[in-house]
């Protein structure tokens, strides 16, 4: 099986254990892994700020990027959910509108595609830890990945993984709204940590890197003991 690594832009210049994670995962379950070098940005924060016009420009540039692609896989749930979104960029240009439709039926986050395409929910991975696990928001609620991440985690040997209290709620990082609200996300941020906390957990799991970068700066600016990593990372480790 041919699959395309959308490395997103966090993954790549801040968190690239993330994609070097997933492109062994991958070729560990028998894929192989390419990765087009013309891949950029997905167009996210020009969408969230209302800038359709410089995203639709993206999105042409993505679309031709993975044409030729059989399977689109990204370690973010959010970046993802981008892809999807292109359709709805292209509502009143029926050529483009197919060619986002063709990227989107074949664009999975990773756990996504490892339950749903590979029919795996046991990578064999193994990590001694109590940890617990953040629902990010555009993963659940726009991409609608909710029960793979926790299904694989169930399956890590030595993992002992407690449910988090309110975990639908938002981290209070949001992309630009972590910038623009910074009041505002700090208190959520904070209210998260809390609910990280009340567990007991001496890791913290989530599968986008953004939210990871939020909470875990605010980890470490309180001086929490609190470990951070990724699901991939979580999902390649001891993989025989």
């Amino acid at each position: 099986m041919k699959v395309s690594l959308f490395i997103t832009c966090l993954a790549d210049v801040f968190y690239s254990n993330v994609g070097k994670s997933t492109v062994e995962l991958l070729e560990k379950l028998g894929c192989e892994v390419d990765f087009p070098k013309s891949q950029t940005c997905c167009g996210q924060p020009a969408y969230n700020s209302g800038y359709h016009k410089e995203t639709r420009e993206v999105a042409k540039h993505m679309i031709k990027t993975f044409e030729q692609s059989d399977y689109v896989v990204g370690p973010s749930g959010s970046c993802v959910a981008m892809l999807h979104e292109y359709e709805e960029l292209f509502a009143n240009d029926p050529d483009w509108r197919e060619k986002a439709h063709q990227l989107a039926e074949k664009s999975y986050e990773l756990t996504q595609f490892l339950l749903e395409v590979l029919k795996v929910d046991n990578v064999n991975a193994a990590l001694h830890a109590h940890a617990t696990y953040h629902k990010s928001c555009h993963m659940t609620r726009l991409l609608g990945v909710k029960d793979a991440p926790e299904r694989l985690l169930r399956n890590v040997s030595g993992l002992n993984v407690t449910p988090l209290p309110n975990s639908h709620d938002c981290c209070g990082f949001g992309g630009t709204f972590s910038v623009k609200m910074v009041p505002i996300s700090e208190q959520m941020v904070d209210e998260k940590l809390k609910h990280i906390q009340d567990t007991d957990a001496e890791l913290l799991i989530g599968a986008d890197c953004g939210c990871l970068m939020n909470i875990g700066g605010r980890i470490n600016r309180k001086g929490i003991p609190i470990k951070v990593m990724h699901i991939a990372e979580v999902l390649n480790s001891g993989v025989k």
